[in-house]
């Protein structure tokens, strides 16, 4: 389940796109301001932002602006949400960093659509970066490879794991091992629990440091 993060101080905008989105299929976080969503993207990284661009304490821009600048928050997906519709603004936004921008007032459908179609481009990304990492450079390929330690994890939690590593979403993961979509997110939530990690891309940089680079397909399923 996607994790979305939702950043307005309108308290019945907010709780109408906590609704609407969870009905979706989302998990969906929510903060007032810029400095409490930081807070909360430190502790709980989502894999998407939708953030109002005027509200108290600090604004949409500058908490884009310091997304970017931390590590965990360069490459996840931000969209403004605003009612500042001059071109000028969304000019400024999209140069802070952000993916999107979507004017308000808006159609609910429209967001989702802008939502899917960024979790889709981060999940390209995303499998993209596994691929460059697991054939980077030809000759380590031919060295021995690191020694590993064993996982900590149960069978099934392991077989989740490999998938995972190789930029596998949760439905494409549930296909391959013939088990649910949500069976497969609770294994990856013990396996990021056990191993002391925040999130997918922890994971990946967590097995590739110490390893742990997937083989051809054994055709196993669970």
């Amino acid at each position: 389940m996607k994790k979305i993060l939702i950043v307005d101080d309108d308290i019945t905008l907010r709780t109408a796109l906590i609704r609407y989105l969870q009905n979706r299929g989302y998990s969906v976080q929510d903060a007032s301001s810029g400095t409490e969503a930081l807070t909360l993207f430190e502790h709980h990284p989502p894999d998407l932002v939708v953030s109002d661009v005027m509200m108290p304490e600090m604004d949409g821009m500058e908490f884009c602006r310091r997304l970017r600048a931390m590590r965990s928050g360069q490459l996840v997906p931000f969209i403004f949400l605003s009612s500042r519709k001059e071109v000028d603004d969304r000019i400024q936004g999209h140069q802070i960093g952000a993916d999107d921008y979507l004017i308000k007032p808006f159609e609910p459908r429209e967001l989702v659509a802008k939502i899917e179609s960024q979790l889709e481009r981060s999940r390209r990304i995303h499998s993209e970066i596994v691929r460059l990492m697991q054939h980077s450079n030809p000759k380590e390929s031919e060295a021995p490879a690191p020694a590993r330690q064993p996982l900590p994890l149960t069978p099934a939690e392991e077989k989740v794991f490999w998938e995972v590593i190789q930029g596998f979403t949760n439905k494409q993961i549930g296909d391959r091992l013939f088990v649910s979509p949500r069976t497969v997110q609770t294994h990856l939530s013990n396996i990021l629990s056990k191993l002391q990690l925040e999130n997918r891309s922890q994971l990946i940089r967590f097995a590739f440091e110490r390893g742990y680079r997937p083989q051809a397909e054994s055709g196993t399923r669970e």
